[in-house]
């Protein structure tokens, strides 16, 4: 099971500003830990993400030294992604491709048909410069705008981004709408029709219901999961009232109940856990 923990998605909409001090901080106490990847930070406009904008700054000062984690930083644009490509300690680029119109414009003023042309350039890149694009099929269980979305709109861009070699690929419960059944009818699909990729899992939940969704998930094969220590976050892009991250707490009872070596360092995480009482208040 790999476990992609989203420092990034936790800071982006937090409602003071986080210092470069402490964004680096708590990042090297996180690479301790030993998850798979670290959603780090993203290279998008700093008038859009202010949080986000010493992005440059941070990555200088991250400790790879003896981190088992992996680097990934989030880009909207192709600017964005020239920016991330060239940093060597970064190993993916995420890129949020919205299936609502209405989000996909929101987000990253490009509308889904740009946005797809968008993600040719950043694969040429990524594959230039050693780098791999992970796609987040961000509204990918549903939308609030009111903009058409059944099971088979989602299965239809997945195939488009699997006909260009994306080989990871996130769905994205952008605004906390997911349920079991089209979790399942998703995942149940998608992972016995395309075995060359890896599909993962990124909710945003409240606590009432984060395990129907993940175990919903895990139940149809899917073995890649965002979360964020103490379920902080979510999309400050999507809607005014955010919905929490996955709580990277719950996923690890979680794991432990179906039996998962993780492998991760339980002192350094409370070490991390500790940094995150300090940081997010």
């Amino acid at each position: 099971m790999k476990l992609i923990e989203c420092p990034r998605d936790a800071m982006q909409g937090w409602h003071r500003l986080i210092s470069t001090d402490e964004k680096v901080e708590y990042l090297n106490a996180l690479l301790k830990v030993g998850f798979d990847t670290l959603d780090f930070g993203s290279f998008v406009s700093p008038k859009a993400i202010p949080q986000m904008a010493d992005t440059t700054d941070v990555i200088s000062r991250l400790d790879m030294s003896s981190a088992k984690s992996k680097l990934l930083a989030i880009v909207a644009n192709q600017r964005g992604a020239e920016e991330a490509v060239v940093f060597d300690k970064i190993s993916y680029l995420g890129y949020p491709f919205s299936i609502s119109e209405t989000f996909q414009l929101r987000n990253t003023n490009k509308t889904i048909s740009a946005s797809m042309e968008l993600v040719d350039t950043m694969q040429e890149l990524c594959i230039k410069n050693s780098k791999q694009l992970v796609v987040y099929i961000s509204m990918g269980f549903g939308n609030p705008y009111g903009d058409p979305y059944d099971a088979s709109i989602a299965l239809q861009w997945v195939e488009e981004l699997v006909k260009r070699d994306i080989t990871t690929i996130s769905l994205a419960d952008t605004v906390g709408v997911a349920n079991p059944e089209i979790i399942t009818k998703l995942f149940s699909t998608l992972i016995p029709a395309y075995p060359e990729v890896e599909f993962g899992a990124h909710f945003h939940s409240a606590p009432h219901n984060w395990e129907e969704k993940v175990a919903a998930a895990y139940d149809q094969g899917c073995r890649r999961f965002d979360s964020a220590i103490k379920g902080i976050g979510g999309c400050p892009m999507a809607k005014d009232e955010l919905v929490g991250n996955l709580a990277t707490e719950r996923l690890l009872d979680f794991s432990m109940q179906r039996h998962e070596q993780l492998g991760l360092d339980f002192a350094a995480l409370q070490t991390a856990q500790q940094l995150a009482d300090r940081i997010f208040y």
